[in-house]
Formats: structure tokens, C-alpha cells, sequence
């Protein structure tokens, strides 16, 4: 049996120093390492990522307690499609945040480039509330505090 021990997930970006603001100044995220990978020096890559074409692009690693995301930066070819819109999309639908008040962090998301979804405010047993990132990725904010590590 194997052991499978997470590393990380991907968001794909349109424009890398925006979501950098967005996630890093606005999350607290920290950025990590840096790849500038392209197609014709790695053979292959555009295969691993599933991109029928020659690809360049850039992977910045950022984390914020034991949480990483690759953000994906293509230059070649460009981004496609859109994100999630909706929970019951298949897929990669939100990422989700404990915040102390969900009105203050929300408002405090929109100078980092944070749209708020107003119509996603409810209390089901805690506040929440869902914003999009600069590209439309589904973020949530729930009051709370995170569970205690395991003992």
C-alpha cells in the first residue's frame, strides 16, 4: 500500500503579480520557489500538464501554514475557460479561510483586487460569506477558528 502525503494544489493565473497581491498580501501567503519552465527545454512538459501546444510559463509556490498553491502562470499557450461558478460544478469548486469577522475580512479582500458574491452572505450555524480572486476562484470566509491539531 502506498503512502500519499499531500503537496499542494494549482491554480492557474492570468496575471501572476496580481494574484500575488491578492493571495500573499491579502492572505498572508508567503511566496516560495520559482520555476520558469518551458517546452523546449523540458521535453515533455506540455504533455504533464496536458497543454497540446509548445508551453512557457512560470509555477510560484506560495504557503501559509503547511498550505501550498502553485499558481500557474502560462505565457504560452495562453489560459482558457473559466472557474467554478457554482458548488455542485465538478471540480476544484473554493478555497476556504477561518476569519474572526467575515464583513471585516471581506472588506478588507477588496483592496487586494476581491470581488464579494453579497448573495452568498448566510449564518448556517457560522457566518460565511464567498469571494472571487482577481481570475473568479471561488474563496470562502467562515467565522471560526481552525480545529486544534491533532493531539
Amino acid at each position: 500500500m502506498s503512502d500519499y502525503t499531500p503537496s499542494h494544489v494549482g491554480i492557474c493565473v492570468s496575471d501572476l503579480e496580481r494574484s500575488l497581491r491578492f493571495y500573499c498580501d491579502g492572505l498572508g501567503f508567503e511566496p516560495g520557489d520559482r520555476y520558469d519552465l518551458d517546452s523546449s527545454e523540458l521535453p515533455g512538459i506540455e504533455r504533464a500538464l496536458e497543454v497540446r501546444a509548445d508551453t512557457v510559463l512560470t509555477s510560484q509556490m506560495i504557503e501559509r501554514d503547511g498550505v501550498r498553491i502553485e499558481l500557474l502562470k502560462f505565457q504560452t499557450p495562453g489560459v482558457v475557460g473559466s472557474p467554478s461558478s457554482r458548488r455542485n460544478q465538478l471540480g476544484l469548486t473554493h478555497l476556504c479561510f477561518y476569519v474572526d469577522s467575515v464583513d471585516a475580512a471581506a472588506e478588507r479582500m477588496l483592496e487586494f483586487g476581491a470581488v464579494v458574491l453579497d448573495d452568498t452572505r448566510s449564518s448556517p450555524g457560522t457566518d460565511i460569506v464567498f469571494l472571487m480572486d482577481p481570475d473568479g476562484v471561488r474563496v470562502e470566509l467562515m467565522r471560526g477558528a481552525p480545529p486544534p491539531p491533532d493531539a
